[in-house]
């Protein structure tokens, strides 16, 4: 039985990891930043090893390994990080994962290891628990964590667990209700924008061309000079008026996907991850470009993450998209074997059609390579006033 004097250190020790994941989740500029740092409060309080957090995608309903920490060499392995079948995300989708009655269960994606004991390769580790994160009654994902031994966590333990989850899950929430107020912020402005043209502009080069044709039919052939300066006013209105309308097309058009571009990326790096394990970070800001060009970066990007996956045993890549000066820049980088041994074993990679895409979007692809630091590919593309 505890005495008062341990209950209270106990307590103590509680509010100390609660406020360090809280300082840590409130002062997050990275979801997947922050929740790496969480697992590694949250094994070294508890004293276990290693932990992985799977969320799962909101559009395709699928698990994606958003952030881990020490993962023994065999779950370092991206093939076995995949968003596939395991127990876990079976009892998950079941409803029956609760973290008031975690039970350490059986790893199904260390078994094969375990079987064959390959002790070093799996850390010795043999199970883990398993919380899910909830918010609100939504289910948003599995908070993994593996001991160097098996255990079974105690009840204060497990109302801890909990308490964290819900905060875990509490900011993963929020970061995703920021990324569709962000998106549907951009949507209502580009609307606008349409609506401006088509309300001023248009209208405006309308009635222009509606007096330059009347004046044209009432001028007699004495006056072939005005006539002539007259058609040619007439056409530069008749394609100033194409272009506007061409222009509010455009902006009330749906960016690729129903997002802007770095919604998409991201759901482009989630999706990817879940079908290979290759973890896929994302940095994009925001950046207004037709929506053309957007399709045709986005597509650049799905390419190039396709080369990653076909040819450049990789573990991770990251996907970055910023301006420069007057110019918005799109990055592939992944950490694998380096386009110049991938380009010589596999020809194109798709570079052709990845160049295509870029100069449809009025830009250029640059493709830099080693054997020992990956490839990067980066698309450069004008960010003209009009977007």
């Amino acid at each position: 039985m505890k005495t008062t004097s341990s209950r209270m250190q106990s307590r103590a020790k509680e509010l100390r990891i609660l406020y360090a994941i809280a300082e840590e989740l409130n002062s997050a500029t990275d979801i997947s930043q922050a929740l790496a740092r969480v697992l590694s409060i949250v094994t070294k309080a508890f004293g276990l090893r290693s932990g992985w957090i799977w969320l799962v995608d909101p559009e395709t309903n699928r698990f994606y390994n958003a952030a881990a920490y020490n993962l023994p060499p065999y779950l370092r392995e991206p093939v076995r990080m995949t968003g596939g079948w395991c127990q876990c995300t079976e009892l998950f989708r079941e409803g029956k994962l609760s973290a008031k009655n975690v039970d350490v269960i059986e790893c199904s994606r260390l078994a094969p290891a375990v079987q064959r004991n390959q002790i070093k390769l799996t850390g010795g580790l043999r199970s883990h628990a398993s919380i899910p994160l909830l918010f609100r009654g939504k289910s948003l994902g599995i908070m993994n964590l593996t001991g160097p031994k098996w255990r079974r966590l105690s009840r204060s333990e497990l109302r801890l667990l909990s308490t964290i989850a819900l905060h875990v899950g509490a900011t993963v929430e929020r970061a995703r209700l920021s990324d569709e107020g962000a998106r549907l912020a951009r949507v209502e402005e580009r609307t606008r924008l349409a609506r401006d043209i088509h309300d001023t502009l248009a209208q405006r080069l309308t009635a222009i061309a509606l007096q330059l044709e009347g004046v044209l039919k009432h001028l007699d052939h004495s006056g072939e000079r005005a006539r002539t300066e007259l058609v040619r006013a007439l056409d530069i209105a008749r394609e100033g008026l194409g272009e506007a309308r061409q222009s509010a097309l455009a902006l009330r058009g749906s960016p690729p996907t129903g997002k802007p571009l770095p919604q998409g990326l991201e759901a482009l790096g989630r999706n990817f991850t879940s079908r290979t394990g290759i973890v896929v970070r994302v940095d994009a800001a925001r950046i207004n470009l037709p929506a053309r060009v957007e399709a045709e970066l986005l597509g650049i990007a799905s390419e190039a993450l396709a080369n990653v996956g076909k040819h450049a045993r990789a573990t991770h890549a990251e996907i970055s998209f910023v301006r420069r000066g007057r110019n918005a820049c799109l990055t592939v980088h992944d950490n694998g074997v380096g386009f110049l041994e991938r380009q010589a074993s596999t020809g194109g990679q798709g570079l052709i059609g990845m160049r295509e895409r870029a100069q449809l979007a009025g830009g250029s692809l640059d493709v830099k390579g080693t054997r020992t630091r990956g490839t990067t590919v980066s698309a450069t593309v004008p960010i003209r006033r009009s977007s």
